[in-house]
């Protein structure tokens, strides 16, 4: 990557790890280093796994499907393209809380049939909140419809495109074509992805779902239930911090989750699962 992400991570500079192109490479470099700590100590493999957005790049790694190697340099490729394929300001993304899916997704499409704006929703994250993407007006426009509908809060998000938007298609194309030259296998564990909340085991279906995530939805509620579906008791978050196990809470109140992210919390997580 000519970059040293060891560097980065202890020691910034902070503007160089905030660069889309920086920040996912990391992202994926942590939470693989996570996962194989857990290897390390434990010798056990989940029984599935999963990943929100750029994670489903991480889950894809830690199942075998894609080696880590390759995973730098084409997560490094995905966050390039979609930053260039809508200049920095022009779209926006906001997390709308206290409202069910339903609700948002019918704000979002009246808004964008009565102005000619894009707005969408794009990640489902918990019952109760889901982002929303697409140009500034759009989803400025559906901030305020959603809040005067009941939303409780219309929050929007400090990143620098309309991630998973049908505004991301032309990314999407150009990462189509990375995919095709990057090696994929069978995953030794399931992958459940983000876009069709499938397991699939053919590498060609697995790079189609990887090229429709850029554009399309995260549907990560779905996701959760597809996993405790299958009997999974245990949910640990890989990587730095601890949101998606908030998320999981939220979804699914029963099911045993924990976030894994430095030594204390390996031990706690290895404690809880012996």
């Amino acid at each position: 990557l000519d970059v040293d992400i060891a560097q980065l991570i202890h020691a910034g500079p902070k503007d160089q790890l905030d660069l889309t192109t920086n920040t996912q490479p990391v992202m994926l470099t942590v939470g693989i280093a996570c996962y194989r700590a857990w290897l390390a100590e434990t010798q056990t493999l989940p029984s599935v796994v999963a990943g929100h957005s750029l994670g489903e790049y991480s889950a894809l790694v830690a199942a075998g499907s894609l080696a880590f190697a390759d995973a730098l340099p084409l997560v490094r490729f995905r966050a390039q393209a979609m930053q260039e394929a809508v200049p920095v300001g022009i779209g926006a993304m906001a997390a709308i809380l206290g409202m069910e899916a339903q609700a948002v997704r019918e704000g979002c499409a009246e808004v964008a049939a009565a102005t000619g704006e894009v707005v969408e929703a794009v990640n489902f994250n918990d019952p109760k909140q889901t982002v929303i993407a697409g140009s500034k007006a759009g989803v400025d426009k559906a901030c305020e419809a959603l809040k005067a509908r009941g939303a409780k809060r219309a929050l929007l998000l400090p990143v620098s495109a309309p991630f998973h938007s049908s505004l991301m298609k032309p990314a999407a194309e150009q990462l189509r074509v990375k995919l095709a030259a990057t090696s994929f296998t069978t995953p030794l564990i399931p992958v459940v992805n983000n876009v069709d909340v499938q397991a699939e085991s053919d590498p060609n279906t697995i790079r189609d779902a990887l090229y429709r995530q850029a554009f399309g939805p995260v549907r990560w509620v779905e996701t959760v239930q597809a996993i405790r579906a299958r009997g999974v008791s245990h949910i640990v978050e890989c990587g730095p911090g601890k949101v998606l196990a908030g998320m999981v809470k939220r979804i699914d109140a029963d099911a045993i989750n924990s976030a894994l992210f430095d030594p204390a919390t390996l031990a706690e997580v290895k404690g809880l699962l012996a």
